[in-house]
C-alpha cells in the first residue's frame, strides 16, 4: 500500500476510534450501543482554512445539520495531524438505520448538500460504523 494511502486510511480509522471513545466518555462507558450508527466525514473546503468563508461554512453546517431530526452528538473538527491531509471532520450518531436513512433523505440535508456541500467541498471521504 502506498504511504499516502496508508496515512489516509489510518486517519479515517483514527477519527472513528477517537469519536467512539469520546462519545463513550460523554455518556455511557461503552461507546456506541448496538444498532447505533457513527457517521463520519472528513473533507477539504475550497476556502482557505480559517478564512471567513470556511468559518461560515462550518457554522452553517452545524446549525443546519443539527436541526435535522435524528442527528445526535454532532461534532466538527479541524485537522491537526500531518499524517492526514484532510482539513476538517464531522462526526454524528444516529440511534438506528431508520434515523440515518431519514437524515440522508431529509429536505434540509439534501438542500445543504446541493447548495453548500457540492459547491464548497473539494473532496471528502465518508465512513459509517456500528458497534462490533
Amino acid at each position: 500500500m502506498e504511504r499516502r494511502h496508508f496515512f489516509y486510511h489510518a486517519g479515517v480509522a483514527a477519527l472513528a476510534v477517537t469519536a467512539t471513545g469520546m462519545l463513550g466518555s460523554c455518556g455511557s462507558s461503552t461507546g456506541l450501543k448496538t444498532g447505533e450508527i457513527l457517521h463520519t466525514v472528513i473533507f477539504d473546503l475550497k476556502h482557505p482554512v480559517g478564512s471567513p468563508e470556511a468559518d461560515q461554512f462550518m457554522t452553517d453546517a452545524r446549525r443546519i445539520l443539527t436541526a435535522v431530526p435524528g442527528v445526535h452528538n454532532f461534532q466538527a473538527y479541524k485537522q491537526c495531524s500531518h499524517k492526514n491531509d484532510y482539513q476538517y471532520g464531522f462526526l454524528m450518531t444516529f440511534n438506528n438505520q431508520t434515523e440515518f436513512d431519514a437524515y440522508t433523505a431529509h429536505p434540509e440535508h439534501c438542500r445543504f448538500v446541493d447548495e453548500r456541500w457540492n459547491t464548497e467541498v473539494s473532496r471528502f471521504q465518508e465512513s459509517d460504523f456500528v458497534k462490533l
